[in-house]
């Protein structure tokens, strides 16, 4: 059972704003009256989310599992505008031209701090990320992911079930020309199209059964993605690596690279050869 944290009120310097008994999304904290001093009435309702002292203006929230050197101000000078923000969504693709200059770790580290600050579901924060930069390990990844595609394109092409399958399958057929230009480059051209020479591969995973896993990852994805391309560092989703862990029950993949849990998104990380100049209008 979690331990109930030790929360409290410092009198001497609240100004009996409110603000902690708005933002709690818990119900922790009750106000007899404007302007009156909040109590800590249901500490155990706490899910952690520390809403309450970043909305404290004057820090009176004392949170034993935020402490004082955990709580920082915020420049909202330096936060960037509308418009930038804008432009860089914009500009965001999957930039599959890349070099073999390998990302640098610090740009690693940064988009994975961003990853973390994504929202979960309950404040639970159990996304894990796993990230894998050895060669033979993303090649592992790609021969895994060819690996699903070979059954699957003889499931496709049985002379009885295939039929029946590419005609209630939507987009069967797409796949089946997909998936052999797939092997066909890799087998005889040497060419890596499932990550693209990719030098790096975030997984993000959560524990087995985590009734918002998946929606917990996309939303830790999203956060790292940003961060990516404000780094000048491309990024694409691991898509067919994905399909090919959803379809394998036995976990293989996830087993292999030494993660306990579910594999929900996988992003291929590269330093871009060069950077589009435009983005263009969607419809």
């Amino acid at each position: 059972m979690e331990r109930i944290p030790n929360i409290g009120i410092a009198a001497d310097r609240c100004v009996g704003c409110g603000r902690c008994v708005r933002v709690c999304p818990s119900m922790v904290f009750e106000m007899s009256g404007a302007d009156s001093c909040p109590v800590v009435a249901a500490p155990e309702n706490c899910i952690g989310c520390s809403h309450c002292v970043a909305a404290c203006p004057v820090r009176a929230v004392v949170h034993d599992r935020f402490p004082p050197e955990r709580i920082r101000p915020v420049d909202r000078s330096l936060l960037p505008s509308p418009e930038q923000l804008q432009l860089l969504m914009r500009a965001r693709r999957s930039n599959r031209d890349l070099t073999k200059r390998p990302v640098p770790q610090e740009h690693i580290d940064r988009i994975l701090d961003a990853a973390r600050y994504a929202p979960t579901a309950s404040n639970l924060q159990q996304v894990g990320f796993t990230v894998v930069a050895d060669p033979e390990r993303l090649n592992l990844v790609v021969e895994y992911t060819l690996d699903f595609c070979r059954r699957m394109l003889r499931l496709l092409e049985m002379p009885l079930l295939g039929p029946v399958v590419r005609r209630f399958v939507k987009g069967a057929d797409r796949y089946r020309l997909t998936f052999h230009r797939l092997i066909d480059e890799y087998e005889q051209h040497g060419r890596d199209r499932v990550l693209r020479g990719a030098t790096a591969l975030i997984l993000f995973h959560t524990s087995v059964g985590n009734r918002f896993g998946a929606i917990d990852c996309q939303l830790a994805y999203q956060n790292g993605s940003l961060m990516a391309e404000a780094l000048g560092v491309s990024q694409i989703y691991a898509g067919f690596v994905y399909t090919a862990i959803h379809a394998d029950r036995k976990n293989r993949l996830a087993r292999e690279l030494g993660i306990e849990g579910t594999i929900h998104a996988g992003m291929a990380l590269g330093m871009p050869a060069c950077l589009f100049p435009n983005y263009v209008e969607k419809g």
